[in-house]
């Protein structure tokens, strides 16, 4: 005789996979927490739109958390929780355990696409005083036009010394923003393609528009322009040369849907990854093995640079943690036995664009971070392909620890494809897995992430590190 229906209705639970939302399975009754959560979070994404901000706010809440800078320390011992800065950019965490040759790292990225200014960027036309600008990272232009800009940075002025300019963000402060063509008189550009619509040369931003009332001055505009600037921060126009200025969208982060469940905001990618790596390394107890927080710049831009991933910024870090720590330990042996996780976002299932997704290997929101083995593009470029052991012990992580989770792939393997840090920290030996929560419209003015993915992120690196379990493949 056959089985029992039951039987096999029982069984089938027990092979197939079934992926819930987190609201109604693993998170259920927890929604007070997670808002809660949620609302520290919008704040932190709010105040840290460049990298500079990102990691003035990282300092804050690791000072706040009884951290201390690394520098100022002559020996460390177990128990010590510190930190090194690198060019205002990038910054490690630590938090020394048990055994300190024994490392777990999780690491993030502080940047995101924005628009920076050319070297040599005010000038009039039209009676308007415009900057030029010059995109960072990968974004669709067309999403700057007509979008309510904040400027961030510092300038090294000629008489006045380091100047910071914050300006845009507040309802009483003054914006900025990039004119788009009128819909009327767009009939040619219309026909264009998506990345040629708008060029790279007409991301020119308005910045003023009151003449000097001066008869023997020739470009008007820019001399009030020029002249403001001069009164109120002490800039000339060469100051522009050593200065440091970023665009960002100036709309704050808010909670979208009757039901309050999303985020919308600009930068989630990769801040969401950091805020909530950086409040696990915070919470979490004792931890056996040395835990290291790693937040670094320059990854939207391929992680080159003295403050990207590519630079020598880890191991530079190790061998001083290694100094201080009063054993002869080797940097190399530190790293290539270490357990790391490259925290970065993935591609949400969007459902207006489902067709670039391949549907059993789609990352959905609401179902907890994506535990995603390879990114990269096409057959594997530009990726590390983590191991199938180290796959499994991140499923127990989750499991044991009751976290939503889920694995697929960023989109359908020829479509496109992306990258993150895990490439470089893997180059040291150690095992890596890209792991983050998934958001909507990546790389544009409001980027979109689940509240629960949030939560899942932060629980789920909050296990890593306190995980008593190192090992060994």
């Amino acid at each position: 005789m056959g089985k029992d229906n039951s039987d096999y209705r029982e069984l089938q639970e027990k092979i197939f996979i079934d992926r819930k939302s987190g609201w109604t399975n693993q998170y259920q009754g927890q929604q007070e927490e997670i808002f809660e959560f949620a609302e520290k979070y919008k704040q932190f994404l709010a105040q840290s739109k460049t990298e500079r901000l990102c990691v003035k706010n990282i300092v804050k809440i690791l000072e706040k958390n009884e951290f201390e800078d690394i520098d100022k320390k002559n020996e460390i011992n177990q128990g010590d929780k510190l930190y090194q800065i690198f060019r205002n950019k990038s910054i490690l965490a630590v938090r020394v355990g048990e055994k300190p040759d024994q490392l777990r790292i999780v690491g993030s990225h502080v940047d995101s696409p924005r628009l920076d200014l050319k070297p040599n960027p005010v000038y009039e036309d039209s009676e308007l005083a415009l900057f030029k600008g010059h995109y960072y990272g990968g974004l669709k232009k067309y999403h700057l036009m007509n979008t309510p800009l904040a400027i961030h940075g510092v300038v090294m002025t000629k008489s006045n010394g380091k100047i910071e300019i914050s300006l845009g963000e507040g309802e009483d402060e003054p914006g900025f923003i990039i004119p788009d063509l009128l819909i009327h008189l767009s009939k040619d550009r219309m026909k264009k393609s998506a990345k040629k619509v708008v060029k790279g040369e007409e991301l020119n931003i308005l910045v003023g528009h009151i003449p000097i009332d001066e008869e023997n001055i020739e470009e008007k505009v820019k001399f009030a322009l020029l002249k403001y600037l001069h009164q109120e921060y002490g800039i000339i126009e060469e100051d522009f040369n050593s200065a440091e200025l970023k665009f960002v969208p100036a709309e704050q982060p808010r909670d979208i849907g009757f039901d309050r469940g999303l985020i919308s905001g600009y930068g989630q990618d990769d801040r969401i990854s950091v805020y909530t790596s950086l409040k696990a390394i915070c919470n979490s107890g004792n931890t056996k093995e040395t835990a290291i927080a790693f937040f670094t710049d320059k990854e939207e831009t391929g992680s080159h640079g003295d403050t990207g991933a590519k630079s020598f910024l880890l191991q530079n870090f190790i061998r001083n943690y290694i100094s201080k720590i009063g054993q002869e330990l080797e940097y190399e042996e530190l790293l290539e036995d270490a357990l790391s996780i490259s925290a970065d976002v993935t591609s949400g299932l969007n459902p207006n664009f489902k067709e670039v997704h391949e549907k059993e290997n789609a990352i959905h929101l609401g179902r907890g971070v994506s535990i995603q083995k390879y990114g990269g593009s096409g057959g594997k470029y530009s990726t590390h392909d983590a191991h199938a052991e180290y796959m499994a012990y991140m499923r127990r992580i989750a499991n044991e620890n009751n976290i939503p989770w889920q694995t697929g792939e960023l989109g359908k393997i020829d479509k496109g494809g992306g990258g993150s840090i895990g490439m470089f920290l893997s180059r040291y030996g150690m095992n890596c897995i890209d792991i983050g929560p998934a958001v909507l419209g990546m790389h544009s003015p409001s980027e979109i992430s689940s509240k629960l993915d949030l939560f899942a992120a932060y629980k789920f690196y909050k296990a890593f590190y306190e995980d008593n379990k190192y090992p060994k493949f």
